[in-house]
């Protein structure tokens, strides 16, 4: 996959020099919160990393994993997979709290979406996230996405239910 540019920013896929910075995004307690799995640790970030390193492409068996960068830095992960509908895709991503604010995620975003219908011919993409995430769901109100659904204690995650919110955007929108 070649390297999407945008305005500040561009996406590529995992290289071996990101480990550490990916590393450090994901030690965080609240990079996780919302986030289906624990903060990285030391025992199990090399693995953590070289499984996003080998999601190169997506396709019908394989998700994709791209790096946001600005100013030669990785500041957040974009994961994309198949949700086995026809030409439906899901997307998450996390961010480094230290560029929260300034659009980064918004427009990292808007360029994998965009990227996503005119070269991948997807048809729809939804986003599931953890319903107390404020700042992810305002994330996708702004690059267009529909609140489609609130799901009420639908997910146990980390000792506790919570609800989930399903977003989604089709390409003849």
């Amino acid at each position: 996959m070649d390297k999407i540019e945008g305005t500040r920013l561009y996406l590529r896929t995992f290289e071996p020099k990101d480990e550490d910075t990916l590393f450090q995004l994901y030690k965080q307690p609240a990079v996780c919160k919302y986030l289906l799995h624990e903060p990285w640790t030391s025992a199990n970030s090399a693995e953590a990393f070289q499984k996003k390193c080998v999601q190169k492409r997506l396709s019908h068996q394989t998700a994709l994993s791209l790096a946001v960068v600005y100013d030669h830095r990785v500041i957040g992960d974009l994961s994309v997979w198949r949700t086995g509908q026809p030409d439906c895709v899901e997307i998450g991503y996390a961010f480094d709290p230290a560029y929260s604010g300034q659009g980064f995620a918004q427009e990292a975003l808007q360029l994998l979406i965009n990227w996503l219908f005119s070269t991948q011919q997807v048809h729809r993409i939804q986003a599931t996230l953890d319903a107390r995430n404020t700042p992810s769901a305002n994330c996708c109100r702004r690059i267009g996405m529909r609140e489609e659904a609130h799901f009420i204690q639908d997910w146990w995650s980390k000792g506790q239910w919570t609800d989930s919110l399903v977003f989604g955007l089709l390409a003849a929108e």
